[in-house]
């Protein structure tokens, strides 16, 4: 079946966005990289979220994460509704964002990567893409899924707050819990034995006592 796993590596695709013509590989380089779609050009969610996207460009770009959206129009529409994004955020309406947006205009892409929402469609009775977001590490393999409705606008805060748990969990032997936000306390993974774990988190290692005696629920202050 078309789309993406866990741990798949992103295919190589060919694509012209409008900021010219990329090959998927080569545009992340060693970053991190996000892809989200979008159902259709000048609709009213997706331009919220855009603009949300553009806002936080910056945030994206300090954590060495490229940002690509794909949209099932030309690169012409997408210049076009670039205008009406940046006239939503306020700003000059310029033919411009701060990251691409791919052209996928015969589908082929949402496809490929198991974008497409069955329920909804276009005025031919096409599926439109849903709004789906892809996190690749460095290694340009999924790190992360997350799959809305077309109906459903996309929280870009969560997906940095994320973004955070993914980068900080890739390198220390933590996990983050719920409602986890940087600078919290973190969570010392099951698998690393207590007199490592003493060693690798100076700061301290803090279990919380449990009705059933076991030992797993194990917090450190974030490591740096």
């Amino acid at each position: 079946m078309p789309g993406l796993l866990l741990g798949d590596e992103a295919p190589n695709f060919e694509a012209d966005t409008t900021q010219g013509r990329i090959r998927f590989h080569d545009f992340l380089g060693d970053s991190w990289g996000i892809l989200f779609s979008h159902p259709r050009d000048f609709t009213p969610v997706c331009t919220t979220e855009l603009g949300r996207a553009a806002r936080l460009a910056p945030e994206f770009s300090k954590r060495n994460v490229k940002m690509i959206a794909l949209s099932i129009d030309s690169v012409q529409d997408h210049l076009s509704w670039c205008k009406d994004i940046n006239a939503y955020n306020g700003e000059q309406p310029a033919e411009k964002l701060p990251f691409p947006i791919i052209a996928d205009k015969n589908r082929e892409l949402a496809v490929k990567l198991g974008m497409l929402d069955p329920d909804e469609q276009d005025k031919d009775g096409m599926p439109l893409t849903a709004r789906v977001v892809f996190v690749f590490g460095p290694d340009k393999k999924l790190k992360l899924s997350i799959l809305y409705p077309a109906t459903t606008g996309r929280n870009f805060d969560e997906i940095l707050r994320v973004v955070d748990s993914l980068q900080l969990t890739a390198y220390k032997k933590v996990a983050t819990p719920v409602d986890w936000k940087p600078g919290d306390s973190v969570m010392v993974v099951p698998t690393l034995p207590d007199e490592e774990a003493k060693k690798l988190f100076p700061k301290g290692v803090f279990t919380k006592e449990l009705p059933s005696g076991k030992k797993y629920l194990r917090y450190t202050p974030q490591p740096e």
